[in-house]
């Protein structure tokens, strides 16, 4: 299953260019399978799925991307919020409690929102966002060799806020899931793989 896990849409990140008719719209003229809405400090976009998900006929998945005191990590599984923003360590445990999972965004992009070298530091990150859609090849290189170091699963994703971005790179699931409970026993078997969009076809990465 083709899914693209980190996406923002105009309706809940203010800096988002692009709505999530036109998010659907992209993703399957591009043969993606799925989607996940991850907008910025905000998981108010699962209230609306079921509603989404039946009018669109697609499959949607929920998550957020929050900024902690050192980076911005993508999970799925929570309903809350942290009433305070907390260090990555103890988000992930956070998200873990929950029964989550969490993905190192964008590692080593130079926008002091990344994890950087705190990925060797860190503990429980289901994966690391190696191939960003928003982020140099450069700076996606240092997060898969990073990866790889640690043997943490690489994932790919868009990081889309305009049409145009949507579905750049996406993540190949190892089977088809129908919910986020079931994205997150996914994301657990340590068996994704990155795709990239080349040729109007995703190859996987290898």
């Amino acid at each position: 299953m083709k899914v693209d896990l980190h996406l923002h849409d105009n309706k809940y990140s203010s800096d988002s260019h692009v709505s999530i008719e036109e998010i659907i719209k992209e993703a399957r003229i591009k043969g993606l399978d799925g989607i996940a809405l991850t907008n910025h400090e905000s998981t108010d976009v699962r209230k609306e799925i079921e509603e989404l998900v039946q009018k669109y006929d697609f499959p949607i998945f929920p998550g957020v991307e929050y900024l902690t005191k050192d980076g911005d990590i993508v999970a799925f599984g929570i309903d809350e919020l942290p009433e305070e923003q907390m260090t990555a360590q103890e988000f992930i445990d956070y998200v873990a409690k929950a029964g989550g999972t969490c993905t190192a965004a964008h590692p080593y992009r130079t926008n002091n929102r990344g994890l950087e070298d705190k990925l060797n530091i860190v503990k429980g990150l289901t994966a690391i966002e190696g191939y960003n859609g928003s982020t140099s090849e450069y700076h996606n290189g240092l997060a898969v060799a990073t990866a790889k170091k640690l043997g943490i699963q690489v994932l790919g994703s868009s990081d889309a806020h305009v049409k145009e971005k949507v579905g750049v790179f996406a993540t190949l699931l190892p089977y088809r899931v129908n919910n986020v409970k079931e994205l997150i026993e996914a994301l657990k078997t340590n068996k994704c793989k990155p795709l990239v969009y080349k040729n109007n076809k995703y190859e996987v990465i290898e």
